[in-house]
């Protein structure tokens, strides 16, 4: 097992290894204050690694906000990387693995700082996140951009949708030895579905397998969010000595042992405020790895250029001294309670950062109000003018929230939605608004040739990657495939065959779903209204054919 070991030195046996996760370079750049955030942040993070001597940087995904990373995005990233990465700093560490299996999805499949051409004073190894993974025909991502320009080694890459080989890559300092494995965001109910059909095979080093540091890269949902929306902890095999998991932006760096596998996990969480929740309010560190033998010790590294982020809930029925509903100007009241609530945590804000000149003068600041009881909300954008010069989030400042009771019936209020600060909406996912709103609609708006993953997908595609075809592409190509089966089966044309004939086929059909992806969007095997997940062919009394 590994062991943390504080007095751990630096020496030719010692890895020192930068951690950090979810960078999210691009968010929000377009903003007047908060525009230059992630750049500045990334900058101060690989400053740190060229500071410490590091022997490489380990990423965790989402290194960039968007699918598409703009100019100015991947300029900055670039700019960073041959700043600090850079140079004649030898490199003390080898690589035995098979490179080409490695990195087999590159054009130039070897670690960057071997290649002759290139002068790599500090490798960076990342894995993709779900904002920066592969999409398009290719299944290209902004990190194969870097790749190919010399100045990162992207690894964790898996092309089935059925079955994940994971084979390490295998780095060796002194007596040393770490066998590095990753993987890329895969959507958690595909993976959820791997591990438990036993899909997932992570591969061992041949010889004296138990000499190996086992570090895991993972950018998936720990956090439970449905079912099978996460991947649960004991899910990975128990060889496994640290996890490195990325995704979940609430910074839980300390190692966490778990006693059923007996590994650790550290979770640096992002180096970014994206929403305004309890999670994103803790403060944002990185991590420094030091590992010898099959011992490590994680140092915890505060970022300092990170803006300050403070929130707060009240209830309005938990001060009934103060005010109660049925007052005269009970609003006023309470206006200025929140006010006062404000100013209490820009001055606690303002004491934080003195004595650091790096953090961003202004502050985020949330406050949540629960309203409920009778009080009346009053106008958020009014109230957030008095702050406008002093926060870096007016439009979003004050939140009211309101304890009622769910109706059973009750659908979509895409109105409500829309209502909601744009900070909220920006976290909702595109495919769970498709699905809600089908499940909620009238029979007869209900989809027949597509199935509402597909859809989901679709539309998902569409909105978060900028996939401009996605949905014609999904569409052409069921209704091509259905148009296809209705001549071989030579239905009559009447609209009550062809429906007849159209629900049987939607019933045993698994769509191709996005040429994007290259892969396969099936109906959840967990979904009753899906009787069949596979490939191959498919008989059913009269009735065979061949479905992909």
């Amino acid at each position: 097992l590994a062991e943390s070991l504080s007095s751990l030195v630096d020496d030719e046996d010692t890895f020192k290894i930068l951690i950090a996760t979810d960078i999210h370079l691009g968010y929000l750049e377009k903003d007047a204050v908060r525009g230059n955030d992630t750049f500045v942040t990334f900058d101060e993070i690989m400053k740190c690694a060229k500071q410490n001597e590091v022997d490489f940087v380990l990423l965790g995904g989402d290194l960039f906000h968007d699918n598409k990373p703009s100019r100015k995005a991947m300029h900055n990233c670039m700019e960073a990387l041959r700043k600090y990465c850079m140079g004649d700093k030898p490199i003390l560490f080898e690589v035995l693995s098979d490179q080409a299996v490695n990195f087999g999805n590159s054009k130039f499949p070897w670690v960057n700082y071997q290649d002759e051409n290139l002068n790599i004073s500090i490798p960076v190894f990342s894995v993709h996140g779900n904002h920066d993974d592969p999409t398009g025909a290719d299944g290209l991502c902004a990190l194969d951009l870097l790749s190919c320009a010399g100045m990162l080694n992207h690894f964790g890459r898996s092309l089935s949708v059925e079955k994940l080989e994971i084979s390490p890559v295998l780095l060796q300092k002194g007596s040393t030895q770490i066998a590095l494995y990753g993987i890329g965001s895969i959507p958690d109910e595909r993976l959820y579905r791997m591990f438990v059909n036993n899909q997932v095979t992570m591969l061992r080093p041949r010889e004296d397998e138990n000499s190996w540091f086992n570090l895991f890269v993972i950018h998936q949902n720990r956090s439970k969010h449905g079912a099978t929306n996460y991947i649960p902890e004991q899910f990975l095999d128990d060889f496994l000595d640290l996890v490195v998991w990325g995704h979940e932006h609430e910074c839980k760096i300390a190692p966490v042992r778990n006693e059923q596998q007996l590994f650790y996990i550290t979770q640096p969480g992002s180096s970014v405020v994206t929403s305004l929740s309890p999670g994103e309010a803790v403060k944002k560190h990185i991590g420094l790895l030091r590992v010898k033998g099959r011992k490590m010790n994680l140092q915890k590294i505060p970022l300092h250029t990170v803006r300050q982020f403070l929130i707060q809930d009240i209830t309005l029925m938990d001060y009934p001294d103060i005010f109660s509903p049925e007052q005269p100007n009970v609003t006023h009241k309470v206006q200025a309670f929140c006010q006062q609530k404000v100013e209490e945590m820009l001055e606690e804000a303002e004491k934080e950062r003195l004595g650091n000149p790096q953090t961003p003068e202004k502050p985020l600041i949330r406050l949540r109000v629960d309203y409920s009881g009778g009080f009346e909300s009053f106008n958020t954008m009014r109230f957030s003018q008095k702050f406008v010069d002093r926060v870096a989030n007016p439009k979003d400042l004050l939140h009211f929230t309101r304890q009622r009771e769910a109706k059973d019936d009750e659908g979509i209020d895409f109105e409500a939605l829309l209502s909601r600060p744009s900070s909220e909406v920006l976290q909702l996912r595109v495919e769970d608004l498709v699905k809600e709103y089908f499940q909620t609609a009238e029979k007869n708006m209900q989809l027949s040739l597509l199935t509402e993953q597909g859809m989901g997908k679709a539309v998902q595609e569409f909105v978060d990657k900028e996939e401009r075809d996605a949905i014609e592409e999904l569409i052409s190509y069921q209704l091509e495939k259905t148009q296809r089966y209705l001549r071989e089966r030579h239905v009559e044309a009447s609209e009550e065959k062809i429906d007849e004939e159209v629900t049987f086929h939607d019933e045993f059909v698994c769509f191709k779903g996005l040429a994007s992806h290259s892969q396969d969007l099936c109906r959840d095997e967990n979904d009753m209204s899906c009787r069949f997940v596979f490939k191959g062919h498919l008989t059913d009394g009269d009735r065979s054919r061949n479905v992909t």
